[in-house]
């Protein structure tokens, strides 16, 4: 899948080529469509609305979108198309967190700006960032201190956990397990399963978890895997009389599919669109309603909000040199339909949040309530742990 957007209009070529600026965009199109849609509308509403605007110091900002079809190796294959064949000077985008490494490391060698969008994993910031690569979205560190802030409070302290076996569920459970036991030391982790991604066999998870005798359950698994494990868990009784933490389950992608199965009282982090009221949010809630006749869900914002700060960045640096993108980003402030955020220069980690609450059941409907805003600057790693992890450059 290739595409291109300006404006909402296929990428003019010729003679007004010099007065374009061409950035690469690749993702998990087919592979996780439920969040990778948005995603892309999210993307396609900030372009229109940065050329209707003047684009970049009066340049058209061209995106050139190619679908990972969720392999590192097709994603590595994208990056140097775009940028040895398409010229783009900046590579934007990437879902899964294995994916997001190799691109990430197509970076470093290849010497090209790369602003990851969604990946989570706290790799490629910490212990595998280089100068190179950017995040938007909240790591694991951050979304899992979110989330043990609220679990330190349950009385549970038998835990078990579910995640995918692969790098993003991998790191959050290891970062959450991390921080919760220092907050709480009696807690005892009393079992964990890792089905593969995408292929989870629900029943024979929900029953080993059941063995453990929890008191409280971690869930780190999304999409359809979800759907899955809560629709066995419900008819299995996993749920009852537990606690359960779940990553990203807040976000409408992932709570939408489960209806009137949805699991009350979760702390979860997500996306409560239909209740946010801030000017930002306000802003880009109408426009994207009147573009899309939808609603937005994570990926819509997480797609609009790479895209304006790819334009920041290329409007502050006043140039397509890479040394000077980076310059330009480190410290950048950009706003959001979540407020402002700043990428912080140690790190490349940007600040934007999450909104943490509790899932419910509304009208046949899985919502959050009872949420609050979490800001990422509050939740960051340490400098000095930053330091001790992430290479030198």
């Amino acid at each position: 899948m290739v595409m291109a957007a300006a404006a909402g209009l296929a990428a003019p070529t010729g003679a007004i080529a010099q007065d374009e600026i061409k950035i690469g965009e690749i993702n998990s199109y087919s592979a996780l469509p439920s969040f990778t849609e948005p995603y892309r509308k999210g993307w396609q509403l900030a372009v229109e609305e940065i050329n209707a605007a003047g684009g970049i110091d009066g340049k058209k900002l061209v995106v050139i979108s190619k679908d990972d079809n969720g392999k590192p190796a097709d994603a590595v294959t994208a990056a140097n198309e775009l940028v040895a064949s398409d010229k783009v000077v900046m590579l934007t985008g990437t879902f899964f967190s294995h994916i997001g490494l190799a691109v990430s490391d197509f970076a470093k060698q290849k010497k090209i700006f790369f602003l990851a969008a969604e990946p989570l994993t706290d790799a490629i910031t910490m212990s595998k960032g280089n100068r190179y690569t950017f995040r938007l979205r909240p790591s694991n560190y951050m979304q899992a201190a979110m989330l043990a802030e609220e679990a330190a409070k349950l009385p549970a302290k038998r835990w078990a956990t579910v995640a995918p076996n692969y790098e993003y569920g991998q790191s959050a459970v290891g970062v959450f397990k991390a921080l919760l036991s220092k907050k709480r030391p009696d807690i005892q982790w009393v079992g964990e399963q890792w089905p593969p991604l995408g292929k989870i066999d629900a029943g024979p998870v929900v029953q080993a978890l059941a063995a453990t005798n929890p008191e409280a359950i971690l869930n780190v698994e999304f999409g359809p895997d979800l759907v899955k494990f809560v629709r066995e868990g419900n008819t299995r009784g996993l749920f009852k009389g537990k606690s359960v933490v779940s990553f990203l389950t807040g976000e409408p992608e992932y709570l939408d599919p489960l209806k009137d199965e949805t699991p009350a009282g979760w702390i979860v982090t997500g996306y409560p669109w239909y209740d946010i009221k801030t000017p930002a949010h306000d802003k880009f809630l109408k426009a994207y309603q009147a573009k899309y006749n939808d609603y937005p869900r994570l990926g819509s914002v997480v797609g609009y909000s790479t895209m304006k700060a790819a334009a920041a960045i290329l409007a502050k640096a006043d140039s397509t040199d890479t040394d000077k993108l980076i310059a330009a980003a480190e410290g950048i402030k950009v706003g959001s339909p979540f407020g402002e955020i700043t990428f912080r220069k140690i790190d490349h980690q940007s600040t934007l949040g999450a909104y943490v609450g509790k899932t419910a059941v509304k009208d046949g409907k899985g919502v959050m309530v009872d949420f609050v805003y979490r800001d990422g600057k509050d939740f960051l790693p340490s400098e000095a742990d930053v330091a001790k992890e992430r290479p030198k450059d």
